[in-house]
């Protein structure tokens, strides 16, 4: 990680380093199943490979591009630069690009593959609902994401739920040289099946992987700014004014749920282990302990 001066909170760390832990170990396994049944995987791992260097490289330019954010300059948007730019001196971090989304949906966003290759977004409807403390709380959170590498973290974490997932669609047409006798189908099944587990679990720890990363974030933001009733009232307007947006724009905006500091559409499952956020009373009740600590009341 990038030297910076974002608090890390030990607990959630070393709960992350776990998930990491048991996603290697599940590669692994995944890995020792393939060759020990003979199947070919260079095709896969390569498609795999490529696809996850295009998530790295250009996931920043497709969420952008998918929210229509445009860039501005300290000119067109001279209070969200100044806040950004006081924040990263805070944080003793790189200043990233930073974009705005002319929509009605209250949220923000980070991208970016590193610290120097990075970008903040907004949304005019959340510049237009919170004041000053609430954005800057918004954007101690995103800018967080930013020095933690999360996007990074996040793309190496689904690289094995991608090859599961791609197995699982056309693994059994690589192997045995294209043969289809009755000797090397099952095989080629029991490893489709065993795809289908692996991209299943992959994808439940990568969930709680991004859980552990918001409550991070937020912690990391509240601490930089001493001001964690600021976030905490930030994100209790920003999801009791999310009801208020039509179902159409938030299903479109739903891909990037992972993205965004507080999921678009909440349906019965986001308090469930396919959540990409902790709930937000988990969320409230961190920020009124670091108040606690702070001396600070909510």
């Amino acid at each position: 990680m990038a030297r910076t001066r974002f608090i890390r909170d030990g607990g959630l760390t070393s709960r992350m380093f776990l998930v990491m832990a048991l996603l290697a170990v599940l590669y692994l396994g995944f890995m020792a199943a393939l060759i020990a049944s003979g199947t070919s995987t260079a095709f896969v791992i390569v498609l795999a490979a490529g696809i996850g260097i295009a998530q790295w490289y250009f996931s920043d330019k497709m969420a952008l591009a998918s929210m229509r954010a445009r860039q501005v300059t300290p000119q067109q948007a001279p209070e969200l630069h100044g806040m950004i730019e006081r924040l990263c001196a805070m944080a003793d971090m790189p200043k990233p690009r930073v974009y705005v989304a002319d929509m009605d949906m209250p949220n923000a966003f980070a991208t970016g593959r590193s610290p120097k290759h990075s970008a903040v977004a907004v949304t005019t409807g959340i510049m237009r609902r919170l004041d000053a403390r609430e954005l800057e709380g918004v954007l101690a959170h995103e800018l967080s994401h930013v020095a933690h590498r999360d996007v990074a973290v996040m793309t190496i974490a689904s690289f094995l739920g991608v090859l599961a997932g791609l197995i699982t669609r056309w693994g059994l047409f690589f192997g045995g040289g294209g043969g289809r006798n009755n000797n090397a189908a099952l095989p080629f099944l029991v490893i489709w099946l065993i795809s289908i587990v692996v991209a299943a679990i992959s994808f439940l720890l990568t969930r709680v992987l991004s859980r552990y990363r918001e409550l991070c974030a937020d912690r990391s933001g509240a601490y930089l700014t001493g001001q964690p009733s600021a976030l905490a009232s930030a994100l209790t307007k920003i999801s009791g004014d999310m009801a208020r947006i039509p179902t159409r724009d938030l299903r479109s905006a739903e891909p990037l749920n992972a993205f965004f500091i507080a999921p678009a559409l909440k349906g019965a499952n986001m308090h469930s282990l396919l959540a990409t956020h902790p709930p937000l009373e988990k969320r409230l009740d961190q920020l009124a302990q670091i108040s606690a600590q702070l001396g600070r009341p909510m």
